[in-house]
């Protein structure tokens, strides 16, 4: 089941890659480039363990989900 929720996320990242940046969040974190994405990553995982710490177990989770998704732009 986690497998086809990710191809299904990776499947809407990927039609979206082209779309116009004013309108798509993800082709607006393509159109700015590598360095964009990476520092979202590296805030997303910041945000996560920060949420970890808090032992805040709802936060985690969406954190988690943050990270995967930018993870996989």
């Amino acid at each position: 089941m986690s497998d086809d929720i990710l191809s299904r996320v990776g499947a809407v990242i990927e039609s979206r890659k082209g779309a116009d940046p004013s309108t798509s969040y993800v082709a607006k974190l393509f159109d700015k480039g590598l360095d964009a994405i990476l520092k979202k990553v590296g805030e997303e995982a910041t945000e996560t363990v920060m949420a970890a710490k808090d032992g805040d177990a709802q936060k985690v989770v969406y954190e988690v989900a943050d990270l995967w998704f930018h993870s996989m732009v």
